[in-house]
């Protein structure tokens, strides 16, 4: 059975998002990335796999390696899905700002 993971099921687990830091300057191999962990190398491998179907990943075949790098289509998905809340937030503390400023001006 191939499920379609959910992308931000994926990137709430801390293990997969240090993976996603690791692969995010350079394509890796899963030996490579394991060896940034503790963790079991099957364990790391079942990271590798969920971010793959949920295609946060790539992988990329070179003779016997698979080396591992970042969609950026689909990280773009993640961050113009975040970036209305981003806004948000940034106006809320801008206000609470102007209001901070007066109310140490009024005193």
């Amino acid at each position: 059975m191939n499920l379609r993971r959910d992308v931000f099921q994926a990137i709430a687990d801390p293990t997969r998002r240090a993976i996603l830091l690791l692969v995010a300057s350079q394509s890796m191999t899963a030996g490579a990335i394991a060896a940034n962990f503790t963790t079991a190398r099957p364990t790391i491998s079942k990271h590798l796999l969920v971010l793959t179907e949920c295609e946060l990943l790539n992988q990329e075949h070179n003779g016997r390696e698979i080396y591992y790098h970042i969609n950026a289509k689909s990280m773009k998905e993640v961050a113009d899905f975040i970036e209305p809340f981003r806004q948000m937030w940034e106006e809320r503390f801008d206000k609470l700002e102007t209001i901070m400023k007066k109310y140490k001006n009024a005193e």
